[in-house]
């Protein structure tokens, strides 16, 4: 590649996202369209299929092994701890092998896309990949709509708010679970886009039996552990990660998340036209359940509330906000609060989109961009 070459997007998608550009749409001519009109180069845009309802950690494997090729390893220590197989994968050619800190890439992740490019920087930080590879090699981590910090929609659609990560019978979640499952029973017959990437499990009726898969509908060894999507967006995965250190900033990184809101404060009117509304009719109904949720009932309480209750007590000094004894009181924890906990994309609350950890712990001492680390941009 010329060094003059702008150097490739990668976009990673989110929770049951892996139809690429079905969705996205010619999304390569429209971001480079300002190049085109100033004879620049085209950027190239990479879209990656990772295992869309797997967890942080197996989806993080699958994309790097995705971009320099090769067969996923999923760590033996991991795959003994979670029951499925070190080995996944064979990736016969990487979509950019040359990946390297001297040609490190831009990243973009939608929704869980997000949270997966932080695992795979976390890795490479960690040196699980082995020696060579270092953070260094992503130069810019851009999000939309990540939660970063978990969401509060999972616990209502089945999530237990007690005993994570069992999920509640006959919940939207557990009737999502038993169509995963057959979804990975019958993979070999269906579709590239409906692609769970669970090589690894052993789901499939060519690996399975019919009586096992059946167990599986009953209770599901997957979706009931801590290594699926649905955990790792719950509160207590979120602090887990923080207490380790995952997510803290690189100065070689440049990040950049881009946060959105679908509900409108009270007393508002929203813009949207009805034909718009209609369309994203699903959207407002789970948005409604995010503002509708009782954060009393999470146990153990999820650090996030400390960040959101700190920002309410300064804004508004005459509110009280009580947390005693496991009881958040959101009702009586002024306007602000309540505003902060409740505004939401119709999947993530807007306190979840910015980035992981309290805003005093993300501070970088850098200035610029992230063209200044290389003569490709």
């Amino acid at each position: 590649m010329s060094r003059l070459e702008p150097i490739p997007l990668v976009i990673v998608e989110g929770f049951l996202g892996s139809a690429g550009a079905v969705v996205w749409g010619n999304f390569e001519e429209h971001s480079n369209y300002a190049c085109q009109s100033n004879g620049e180069q085209k950027r190239r845009t990479i879209f990656v299929s990772v295992g869309p309802v797997s967890s942080l950690h197996d989806r993080a494997c699958e994309l790097f092994y995705l971009m320099v090729g090769g067969i996923v390893d999923y760590g033996e220590q991991h795959s003994q701890e979670n029951g499925h197989a070190q080995l996944g994968r064979t990736n016969e050619t990487g979509l950019y092998p040359e990946w390297s800190v001297d040609r490190p890439l831009h990243f973009l992740g939608h929704s869980i896309g997000g949270p997966t490019i932080v695992k795979l920087q976390w890795l490479l930080t960690t040196g699980f990949f082995g020696t060579g590879y270092s953070a260094d090699m992503i130069l810019s981590l851009n999000t939309v709509s990540a939660p970063f910090r978990g969401t509060q929609l999972v616990y209502s659609l089945g999530e237990d708010t007690c005993d994570a990560p069992t999920v509640r019978p006959f919940s939207p979640g557990d009737i999502l679970a038993k169509g995963v499952h057959l979804a990975a029973y019958l993979a070999p017959v269906l579709p590239r886009f409906l692609d769970l990437h669970a090589d690894a499990r052993g789901l499939s009726f060519r690996q399975a039996t019919f009586l096992s898969f059946l167990g599986q509908l009953r209770k599901s060894d997957w979706a009931e552990s801590r290594d699926a999507t649905p955990y790792d967006v719950t509160f207590d995965a979120a602090d887990e990660r923080e207490s380790l250190g995952e997510g803290k900033v690189h100065l070689r990184t440049y990040y950049r998340s881009y946060c959105a809101t679908l509900s409108t404060p009270s007393g508002s009117r929203s813009s949207a036209s009805w034909m718009a509304w209609m369309t994203a009719l699903p959207m407002h109904a789970t948005s409604a359940m995010i503002s509708r949720f009782d954060f009393s009932s999470l146990r153990p309480i999820p650090a996030v509330m400390a960040t959101v209750t700190a920002a309410s007590q300064a804004s508004k000094a005459d509110s009280e906000t009580a947390i005693e004894e496991g009881v958040i009181d959101v009702a009586h924890g002024g306007d602000y609060l309540a505003e902060a906990l409740r505004a939401n994309d119709g999947v993530v609350p807007l306190f979840s989109q910015w980035h992981p950890f309290d805003c005093r712990c993300v501070f970088v001492p850098f200035s610029g961009s992230p063209a200044q680390r290389s003569d490709r941009h």
